[in-house]
């Protein structure tokens, strides 16, 4: 296709298949393959430390992300990784989504652990969705920060790599141009990126997020928040669609949530007065808005001083249809025309606006389990074929981001 670059991620558990301790030599020599292979293609390994699998043995042992000890676990971890790959990987990514799995897994108990203590939820057994989520968050944060300390103190001199996190950001759109309406929009901003972005920018979470949530929010120490604070070398996005944002007057979420996502006193919808705010892809939550990202890099670059932006994620998925035929799913017109549009747009932010964009990675290269969602939902350029040893097959935006690339690279 001409890609010059490739994100995964390594499986913790595949270095240390107890959390810490004892190596496992055979999960070091798996992915040393890997990146070689990729080095000899020509391909730029990008490579995440933790999408998500916390390794059982530490939930076992002290409740994993709950408890402050994660945090040295995972400089351990993080530690071999540096000093195994580091001599050929470059590029790191410590976390990707935090506020995705913080809210998930210990908010509305959707993933794992499954944690949450909302009423309405029958499956919660345990959690507490008032406070675990903002615990979980401090410590990601400060186990990054840890993280870019070690690699900046032993590594980056002769290994000469950067370190960054990717941070899943829906762009919200006022709904009203009322001040209400566009207050509670920018604070639900506070709430989703600002949450994480804030302390690596500025040492401290948002202001709104001091007032609204109070003590339930953890408090750095000022040695950590100078060891978090400019701790990213990159700023890693996955950006897919647009929301509109409202001020929740009636308290409805408060009434029926008691948790982190009714703190922000905002109402998140992507619909308005019954109406969508773009065609629908096949995800519930994934509507098609591409000058979304064109205000995203611009509020990122406004607030933040622009910093280094690399898009780790963009993409849309197709549903996975038994009545659909393989040549009818390979001719996804729709994806071709949502890259084309978000690349559009990306690139308008880059040279009219001035953003400090690097780098793009489409999600995904293959059809793949899709968390909550299973096998329902096909992202990938590629189609596999779950019935027939899954065989792999391009779409029609293969060959699209093949002439994309070979043509961008000529004009280079």
């Amino acid at each position: 296709m001409g890609m010059d670059a490739y994100r995964f991620s390594i499986s913790w558990t595949r270095i240390f298949p107890n959390g810490t301790g004892h190596i496992n030599q055979a999960g070091v020599d798996y992915y040393n393959r890997l990146i070689d292979a990729l080095l000899a293609k020509g391909i730029e390994p990008y490579v995440t430390l933790y999408h998500w699998d916390l390794p059982q043995a530490l939930e076992d042992k002290y409740s994993g992300w709950l408890d402050p000890q994660v945090i040295k676990d995972f400089a351990t971890y993080a530690d071999a990784c540096f000093q195994n790959f580091g001599d050929r990987v470059k590029h790191w990514i410590t976390f990707n989504e935090p506020h995705t799995f913080s809210i998930q897994g210990y908010d509305v108990g959707l993933e794992a652990p499954g944690r949450c203590s909302i009423p309405l939820f029958l499956f919660c057994r345990a959690g507490n969705s008032a406070t675990e989520p903002y615990m979980v968050a401090h410590n990601v944060i400060l186990s990054h920060g840890t993280a870019a300390d070690i690699y900046r103190r032993k590594y980056k001199s002769k290994q000469r790599g950067s370190v960054g996190a990717s941070f899943d950001v829906i762009w919200y759109e006022s709904a009203t141009n009322s001040t209400a309406d566009v207050i509670a929009t920018k604070i639900a901003q506070d709430f989703q990126l600002g949450w994480f972005l804030d302390p690596f920018m500025f040492g401290d979470y948002p202001s709104s997020m001091r007032s609204r949530v109070g003590s339930r929010l953890p408090t750095f120490s000022k040695s950590e928040s100078a060891l978090i604070k400019g701790s990213l070398d990159f700023v890693g996005i996955n950006h897919y669609t647009t929301f509109y944002g409202s001020n929740d007057t009636a308290d409805i979420i408060g009434h029926l949530l008691n948790d982190s996502l009714a703190d922000s006193g905002a109402i998140t919808l992507p619909f308005k007065d019954g109406k969508p705010i773009g065609d629908r892809a096949n995800s519930i939550w994934l509507y098609i808005v591409p000058e979304g990202m064109r205000k995203l890099m611009n509020y990122i670059k406004k607030k933040y001083g622009n910093p280094l932006v690399i898009i780790t994620e963009n993409g849309m998925d197709d549903p996975n249809s038994p009545f659909i035929s393989l040549k009818d799913a390979l001719k996804d017109t729709k994806r071709i025309k949502y890259h084309h549009d978000y690349l559009t747009n990306l690139l308008a932010s880059i040279k009219e606006d001035g953003c400090n964009v690097k780098g793009y990675f489409a999600w995904s290269l293959l059809d793949n389990w899709e968390w909550a969602a299973g096998y329902t939902s096909r992202f990938g350029l590629y189609f596999v074929d779950y019935k027939d040893k899954l065989k792999r097959y391009p779409k029609d935006s293969v060959q699209w981001f093949t002439n994309f690339l070979n043509s961008t690279q000529t004009r280079q």
